[in-house]
């Protein structure tokens, strides 16, 4: 070990500022207040400079970490912004949404590197070092940065179904290279998933706003209130203005328990429940503009990300006694752990080895509470992970007058279904190769509705990928008549 890495290993990880959990509680504004920049150049100045970078690899869109950290290190804090942005649409987004702890910061030999004292420290906090750069670009320039010159236009029409992170990605990379680009998004503001299914707390929505602003700065249209194979349907627009069709539809049903009681009054899909408490009126389609109603006993059914969304807000919408049942330990959970101690915080009460048997409601057909039945763990199961067993005679009620479902998501079938010559499995998961063509000329496809339910990252690398696809197939085409 080199006195320089030895030096770096010895710093100790900065703390990331955070709202008090009392606090936080009552408002909806970031649960990070995140590094100012002194507490980041220390940071950052953990890196020890890898030349393999680990970090760099386990990155889906292998952003240059190291490199960006050697610059912020030196107080520049555009150059290891833009660093990012060499590989990333949504640094921000992406700083605060992964799950590091499985990806860069998973990979960081910093965490567990062996120091001579014997002391343990944590990997390099990266997400948050990245949020920190971007934020702090955008704020000294007022927005995002722009292209120091934007491209002619090629003449080239691209239609983006859907607008969240995969969809935005296409936009981007496509408007950059002087395409025009028309989004169409069935919520009525663009953004998709970064708008209607992350709360507040999470990330804030002016993060999302900025960046669509800065693509329609780039031409980028967006098209709302649309629902692609019912409104219009893609065959139409390989039919019309369109050269090129990309499929970025995500994977936005809800699945259901599929037992007794889920049809009652005060039970909830995980996207109902979160967009009415999260939202304005005027940002939601009109089924869900009434505000959800005055909540004490809120139950969550389903351990990953979207569940502990579920269960925070709740705890922010007042509701005194909020659980979130699980049928498996806190160890098969597939959510962040920084998330679940952030509910805890919060006064969430959690129910593991717990299987919700049915939902019981009263004569005006009102949830007023949810029948569990406790479980064992058995053998693993095909994705791995043990199997939950019931325990005979075990069966207790939690008392409920909302029941939020958030147990996985599925793609939604109908522009499969409505598109001519597109292949899709049962699962309606359209089929690509490895450039995210489909099987019919001149739509491309990528994120959650390629690969089922999955991160913000796989979703922008898969538009990125898609992208410079769309732009090599559009260079076969024959020139326009003019």
């Amino acid at each position: 070990m080199t006195h320089e890495v030895a030096r770096r290993l010895a710093i100790s990880v900065q703390p990331v500022p955070k709202q008090d959990a009392e606090a936080r509680k009552k408002n909806f504004d970031e649960t990070y207040i995140g590094f100012d920049l002194n507490a980041a150049r220390i940071e950052a100045s953990r890196c020890i400079q890898c030349p393999s970078a680990p970090c760099q690899e386990a990155c889906p869109v292998s952003n240059d970490i190291p490199g960006a950290f050697a610059l912020l290190e030196l107080g520049d804090i555009a150059g290891a912004a833009n660093k990012f942005r060499e590989t990333s649409n949504l640094p921000e987004m992406c700083g605060r949404l992964c799950p590091q702890e499985k990806l860069c910061e998973g990979a960081c030999v910093v965490g567990f590197a062996i120091r001579k004292d014997g002391r343990k420290e944590p990997p390099v906090t990266i997400g948050k070092l990245e949020a920190f750069c971007t934020d702090y670009q955008r704020q000294s320039l007022g927005g995002y940065p722009m292209p120091r010159y934007l491209p002619e236009p090629t003449g080239r029409n691209v239609a983006v179904v859907g607008s969240g992170p995969a969809g935005l990605a296409v936009a981007e990379q496509l408007a950059d290279m002087g395409h025009g680009v028309t989004v169409y998004e069935f919520w009525p503001e663009p953004g998709g998933v970064l708008v209607y299914g992350i709360p507040n707390f999470k990330m804030r929505k002016n993060i999302v706003d900025e960046y669509i602003a800065h693509l329609e700065a780039m031409g980028v249209k967006f098209v709302c209130n649309t629902y692609v194979g019912k409104d219009v349907t893609i065959d139409s627009m390989l039919g019309g203005e369109f050269d090129a069709v990309f499929v970025g539809t995500g994977a936005g049903v809800g699945n259901q328990m599929e037992i007794q009681g889920e049809n009652l009054k005060g039970v909830y899909s995980a996207t109902e429940f979160l967009v009415r408490g999260n939202l304005a009126p005027e940002q939601l389609p009109d089924m869900y503009r009434e505000a959800l109603p005055s909540l004490e006993n809120v139950v969550v059914i389903g351990g990953g990300d979207t569940s502990m969304d579920c269960v925070r807000t709740a705890i922010r919408l007042g509701a005194k006694n909020v659980s979130c049942v699980y049928r498996r330990t806190e160890a098969e959970m597939l959510g962040r752990g920084e998330e679940r101690k952030n509910a805890r915080e919060e006064g969430v009460n959690f129910e593991m080895l717990t299987l919700p048997t049915r939902i019981i409601g009263d004569e005006s057909g009102k949830v007023v509470s949810v029948e569990c039945q406790r479980m064992e763990l058995g053998e693993p199961d095909e994705s791995g992970r043990r199997r939950p067993i019931p325990v005979k005679g075990s069966e207790f009620l939690i008392p409920a007058d909302a029941v939020a479902i958030a147990i996985g998501y599925g793609a939604d079938p109908l522009v499969p279904q409505t598109t001519s010559g597109l292949r899709s499995d049962r699962k309606a998961l359209i089929e690509v190769d490895r450039t995210m063509r489909t099987s019919r000329p001149g739509v491309f496809a990528g994120g959650d509705n390629v690969n089922g339910a999955d991160l913000v990252v796989t979703a922008l690398a898969d538009g990125r990928v898609a992208a410079q696809a769309i732009a090599d197939y559009i260079a076969t085409l024959p020139p326009k008549r003019r």
